[in-house]
């Protein structure tokens, strides 16, 4: 949902031509912001809402946060986001106080932005439930690094002032917050569901039951874009290119994934969903920011993903699912 996704950048997506994105930050402005991964500064009271579609500066980083820059408006964030889709159901049952818990466990090894929306079953209660354990068990300190970004996925129908302003509260009151540090539009995420891992190499979905499942609606969703892009054939040359430079630098597959996306000019961050409560990438995240690809290793990966097809130009922008009749 954020950053630039494998997908489109296997497709010679440029990375600089990102979507527009609302959010909504602490003292109440609704903007429009490059990338969906950074917005606004946090602030006391909540102001109207209006819009504004003042452009984004490129974000200022260093290998762990990023900074994003809007008009007088600056938002800190972690430059790998804690994804919530995961919350909704379809990967396995999810025990509240377990997913608190997890959610607090990845706050304190550093990981404190976490992606969501109002979609995601009770992702956003869940962060409602985690920031008021920080605001008690946590210092003053602690809680000004944490972050909840939060998506909107509005029915069609005509938008109007009042009611923005009236689902913006209700995201805000879920996530027990004075206003949103952001409002975001979709964008994709970076490891496919997990089809970027070792766990897809040397498979193929042309012999029946030859590979793991496509069991949750991250794979399904992702697979069909691999489709799109240019078929498994060219993912597996895409994954063992990315498998042998991770031997290289003794790391993973996602982690080199995420570390190209990182790498990108306009790229503030990047989500990796996250099963609270059921299994944990904590050290995996944090190896992202210990990583650095050398120019051999942009090259290989270029010349793999320069093969396949502009994504932009085949489905759409993300989120068109969304938006098709």
């Amino acid at each position: 949902m954020t950053g630039l996704s494998l997908p489109h950048s296997v497709s010679n997506f440029p990375p600089t031509n990102f979507p527009l994105s609302c959010s909504a930050s602490r003292n109440g402005l609704l903007r429009r912001t490059a990338g969906g991964c950074s917005g606004i500064k946090k602030r006391r009271g909540v102001a109207a809402v209006r819009c504004c579609t003042a452009p984004a500066e490129a974000a200022q980083t260093n290998n762990r946060t990023a900074t994003l820059k809007i008009v007088n408006d600056t938002l800190d964030i972690c430059r790998i986001l804690n994804g919530m889709w995961q919350t909704s159901g379809g990967w396995g049952t999810i025990d509240r106080n377990d997913a608190v818990e997890a959610m607090l466990k990845h706050a304190d090894a550093g990981l404190t932005t976490f992606d969501m929306a109002d979609h995601y079953g009770p992702a956003e209660d869940l962060f409602g439930i985690f920031i008021n354990r920080v605001r008690r068990e946590r210092p003053p300190e602690y809680l000004e690094t944490v972050r909840g970004l939060t998506k909107w996925v509005p029915p069609p129908v005509k938008m109007t002032r009042t009611f923005v302003q009236k689902s913006i509260d209700i995201s805000r009151k879920r996530m027990d917050v004075a206003s949103l540090d952001m409002l975001q539009f979709h964008w994709y995420g970076t490891v496919m569901g997990g089809l970027l891992s070792e766990k897809f190499l040397d498979t193929n979905f042309r012999i029946p039951f030859s590979g793991p499942p496509l069991s949750t609606p991250s794979l399904q969703k992702y697979k069909r874009m691999v489709d799109a892009w240019g078929g498994w054939s060219l993912f597996q040359e895409l994954l063992k290119t990315l498998k042998k430079i991770a031997n290289k630098h003794a790391v993973s597959i996602p982690t080199v994934a995420v570390r190209y996306i990182l790498d990108q000019p306009s790229v503030a961050g990047s989500m990796i969903g996250v099963r609270l409560g059921l299994s944990e990438h904590i050290k995996e995240s944090n190896d992202v920011f210990s990583l650095a690809l050398d120019q051999e290793d942009m090259q290989h990966i270029e010349h793999v993903t320069e093969k396949g097809k502009d994504l932009q130009n085949v489905i759409g922008d993300c989120g068109d699912e969304y938006r098709r009749a």
